[in-house]
């Protein structure tokens, strides 16, 4: 459960996209504690394709600080997501439910993580990628272009999953694999 009252980050002046709340908790990984904030929407958050991320007074997600979540772009942190340490969320890019951002992972373009899903080390979700379930994509792993990486999936190493026609999913035996997908 989120907490109040507690200093807030410093937030540059020319932020008028967001402000911290208040409500912040304190999670722990790998032996490290990381306080994290709430930020709030202070005017309307609306990509380039007219997808409404925020209203202004809307509550989002928790960044532990203003670098975590470009103010300058439409990228946009909400429910109970969270982005952590060296992370990055800019361009268009929309982080939402469960989902964790850390390390020095990067999510941009018009990409979505979400659900449970973990993206971290210094792994790269761009393009209009989608990154969801309960997946990990983490170490140098770059999901890009339309790609999708769902289920149970893990992918970590020097991976590229790109283009138009794969998936990343859980299959039934619980190893991994990627696969053709039919084009509608």
């Amino acid at each position: 459960m989120a907490e109040k009252t507690r200093e807030l980050p410093k937030i540059s002046e020319d932020n008028e996209k967001y402000k911290f709340t208040g409500e912040y908790i304190t999670i722990e990984i790998n032996g490290e504690k990381h306080t994290l904030y709430r930020i709030m929407a202070t005017k309307d958050i609306i990509n380039k394709h007219g997808i409404i991320f925020a209203r202004a007074g809307d509550r989002g997600g928790f960044i532990e600080k203003e670098d975590n979540l470009d103010h300058r772009s439409n990228a946009w942190v909400s429910g109970h997501a969270m982005v952590i340490g060296g992370a990055v969320v800019t361009d268009e890019a929309y982080v939402s439910q469960h989902a964790v951002v850390t390390d020095k992972a990067k999510v941009s373009g018009y990409a979505h993580v979400y659900g449970y899903a973990e993206v971290s080390g210094e792994a790269e979700v761009s393009g209009e990628a989608n990154v969801g379930d309960h997946a990990v994509v983490t170490e140098h792993v770059v999901v890009t272009d339309k790609a999708f990486v769902g289920g149970y999936a893990v992918l970590y190493g020097y991976v590229v999953v790109s283009g138009y026609d794969y998936e990343v999913e859980d299959l039934p035996s619980e190893e991994y694999a990627v696969k053709k997908v039919k084009r509608h």
